[in-house]
Parts: C-alpha cells; structure tokens; sequence
C-alpha cells in the first residue's frame, strides 16, 4: 500500500471524527489497522514535515491534531 493512500486515510479518519480533534498514534491505527505502530509512526512523522499534522503536548502526554489551517478549515464546515 502506498504512504500516500494511507495518508489520505488518517485525514479522512481525523476530519470524520465528531467533537474530537487530537488523537494518541494508537488511535490512528483504526485508519491504518494493516500498520505496525512502528510504520505508522514513520507516516505520521512525514505528515508533521509535510505540515499536514502537527503535535500537541499537555506536558504530559503527547498527540496528534491537523495542522493550525486544517483545524480552522474544519471548524468552518
């Protein structure tokens, strides 16, 4: 499977899901389940250097959300 489909599909899962906008790296692999955490992991760090996602830190733990422009576009739908 190329990077690229399963790109589309993490954002796919991010914009489908309702009320919530940060998720842990487990929670993405229900949109790459084929993945191991560890191929994941290298997908998701492509999608932050492209700048389609980006990291968000409570201090104590750390997630995933889009990039600042793809959560506005969202909010706006």
């Amino acid at each position: 499977m190329a990077n690229e489909e399963v790109k589309q599909r993490i954002i796919d899962f991010f914009k489908q899901s309702k009320g919530k906008s940060k998720f842990y790296l487990s929670d993405l692999t229900k949109a790459a389940p084929e993945l191991s955490k560890k191929d994941l992991k290298k997908v998701t760090t492509e999608m932050i250097a492209e700048g389609t996602l980006m990291y968000y830190s409570t201090g104590s733990t750390t997630m995933l959300q889009l990039s600042e422009a793809d959560v506005d576009a969202k909010l706006k739908e």
